[in-house]
């Protein structure tokens, strides 16, 4: 993948703006005038005439800090205050052990990464009271909500999608804080504006903002907490630190867990890590989610699987005896399939229809799926780490995970290949500090051969130009995508019809290595204009309907029809390079009522009711004992999806 041009400009600390504002931070958009302290005097005749200076500064969207939420006490508070075994009761009334899914860090308790920090938030109204006391929010006589000293109530708002199972423990959340005298003002979002590309998240469009993220296999990180990934209106919104957290400790701790091979060594890092995102608490972590889903009683080869976050990576193997259609019901409609810029787990799922899932994360052991002859590993060969010479000049990455130049007189850490610690293969590394006159450091190769035959739905087979078309899109900063990280980190890739090859700069060992393989896009595909898709500039993509809508894919289907707010149709792909799959049709249906998408499970009007659309509630309690009944199949798989509340450490 090619390198971001993307130039993020800093203002020094010594400047005017810097000592106006307070700090050095990107500084661009909006202009306000600012009447410094900076006093020019001259002498005439023993008369000094003291001249104010006017200086323009600019002010950069989201870096003043939020009145309430930038204050530490507050958030703490909010934790405090939160009653979270009572949260995950509200959804999940039916499992035995609750506190198994209660979360106090970014990772699962049951994680290989986790590591239990010090710092603690357990439900204590009383503390979380002190602790907004301290802060000056007050709780007046006959008052239900506190206030400053100025009148100001302590009011936040809180968006989230308008699912039922996010309504069910929204409600609760907002008791709980009601019962600290904090007024919660709750906003239930189409999923379609919370997770678009220029709306809700991706613009920082929230005070208190509830979702979860999909899980991994692999803990990873990097894009949601580091500093530079903190999304502004200057870097073009990339990076998913929403919050705008940054804690440059915690920054480097996460960078270097994602920047070595060796286990041990992030277990160590990541255990920094949790220890201050406890502490600073950027974001309030609640609950593993509890995947439930429920399908037909004769639906073979439907197999969840924890780790995988999506079942679908099988679903050319999925069939009812005499059936020639599957139905699938989704409560949420994606926004677009054009999955660079939309994730949303609706948009992922409908996607890996017509793309398939090339690697699984099956149990959390990553495995090539479809597509590819194995992963690239160091025990196969198929990945090579090699001592690479470097010099001055040379872009590489440091022992913090940052790119930098090597520059002869400059104390740069970086890691070298030729020392003492974690041995892989011949290979010994330390860190050293370089100064000048070269070095050797780490470089890891990654080669990729892909299945014989691979063609594209309309029948044109998959070629170079398409795979190297993807790598330009993927890191282009106009295309919309969020993370560059990898991009920003590769030193060269080679492309072929059925070979791809990537190598990373040097210093950059990140641990799902095996996982940085291509992508592609067809190249030669014709649009309705008449331009082909390889001519089309970056920054049309996410408004063309050959891309967010009827896209052409590798998968087992295609598109064949898309009814807004209805239903979507795909077709068996002819071309499928595994052969037809079992079943010819499959229909998402839309089915945004939980109830009716249950209710239509049970007399047979669909074949598949997802955890995104059944949840966790009462319909939950239905379908287990239809299934006590033989009626239907229910499967209960632990998650490593977890639900948070971020909070947004700046205002516009």
């Amino acid at each position: 993948m090619k390198s971001s041009n993307r130039i993020s400009i800093l203002l020094a600390c010594t400047t005017v703006a810097a000592l106006v504002l307070g700090a050095c931070q990107p500084q661009i958009v909006e202009k306000e005038v600012v009447v410094t302290q900076i006093v020019e005097k001259t002498v005439e005749k023993e008369k000094i005439v003291e001249k104010e200076k006017i200086v323009e500064v600019t002010k950069e969207a989201f870096t003043t800090p939020h009145p309430i939420l930038g204050e530490l006490m507050v958030r703490q508070a909010i934790a405090h205050c939160t009653n979270r075994p009572e949260v995950i009761a509200s959804v999940y009334g039916w499992l035995d052990d609750k506190a198994a899914i209660l979360m106090d860090t970014n990772i699962p308790t049951s994680h290989w990464a986790y590591t239990k920090p010090k710092v603690q938030y357990a439900f204590d109204v009383a503390k979380g009271g002190a602790l907004l006391d301290e802060a000056g929010w007050k709780l007046g006589e006959g008052a239900s909500y506190r206030a400053d000293a100025d009148g100001n109530e302590l009011a936040l708002r809180f968006t989230t999608t308008s699912a039922q199972f996010r309504q069910t423990w929204a409600a609760v959340f907002e008791a709980d804080m009601k019962a600290c005298g904090i007024r919660v003002v709750r906003l239930h979002a189409p999923a379609s504006w919370w997770f678009g590309d220029t709306t809700g998240l991706a613009r920082r469009d929230y005070e208190l903002g509830a979702f979860a993220w999909v899980g991994d296999a692999d803990p990873g990180g990097q894009s949601l907490y580091a500093c530079d990934k903190i999304p502004l209106p200057s870097n073009g919104w990339e990076g998913q630190n929403g919050m705008g957290w940054c804690n440059e400790a915690a920054s480097n701790a996460i960078k270097a867990a994602n920047n070595t091979l060796d286990r041990a060594e992030r277990v160590k890092q990541y255990a920094l890590f949790q220890e201050m995102f406890a502490a600073d608490m950027p974001s309030l972590p609640m609950f593993n989610r509890v995947e439930v889903n429920a399908t037909a009683k004769d639906l073979a080869a439907f197999d969840p699987r924890p780790g995988q976050p999506y079942p679908t990576y099988n679903i050319a193997d999925w069939e009812r005896p005499g059936e020639t259609t599957l139905v699938l019901a989704l409560s949420q409609e994606p926004a677009s399939l054009f999955t660079l810029v939309e994730n949303a787990f609706v948009a992922s799922l409908a996607s890996s229809l017509i793309n398939g899932v090339g690697i699984t994360s099956l149990d959390y052991d990553f495995a090539a799926n479809l597509y590819f002859k194995e992963l690239p590993t160091l025990e196969n060969k198929g990945a090579l780490l090699v001592a690479a010479d470097v010099k001055d000049g040379d872009k590489v990455v440091n022992a913090k995970g940052d790119v930098v130049e090597l520059k002869s007189g400059e104390m740069i850490r970086v890691v070298d290949a030729a020392g003492d610690l974690p041995l892989y293969g011949d290979i010994k590394l330390k860190e050293i500090e370089y100064t000048g006159g070269g070095a050797k450091m780490p470089q890891m190769t990654m080669s990729w051969t892909l299945e014989s035959g691979l063609k594209w739905s309309d029948g044109n087979p998959l070629v170079a130009a398409d795979i190297e078309l993807a790598s330009k899109i993927t890191c282009d900063p106009e295309s919309g995508a969020t993370d560059f990280t990898v991009c920003e980190r590769t030193a060269k890739e080679t492309f072929g019809d059925t070979a791809y090859s990537i190598a990373l700069m040097p210093g950059y060992t990140p641990p799902l290595y095996f996982s940085i393989g291509p992508g592609w896009y067809p190249a030669h595909r014709k649009l309705s204009d008449g331009r082909k898709l390889a001519d089309v500039p970056a920054k049309e993509w996410t408004t063309l309907p050959e891309i967010a809508e009827s896209p052409i894919g590798l998968g087992p289907y295609t598109i064949t029809k898309w009814e807004k707010g209805v239903s979507m149709s795909f077709a068996a792909n002819p071309n499928f390079y595994k052969g037809k799959p079992k079943t010819s049709n499959i229909t998402i249906k839309i089915v945004q009522d939980t109830n009716q998408a249950v209710a239509q499970l049970l007399t047979g009007e669909v074949d598949v009711v997802f955890g995104e659309t059944l949840g966790a509630g009462e319909e939950v309690a239905t379908v287990k004992a239809a299934a006590d009944k033989g009626d239907v199949k229910v499967f209960f798989t632990p998650s490593a999806t977890w639900e948070h509340v971020d909070f947004n450490f700046n205002t516009k």
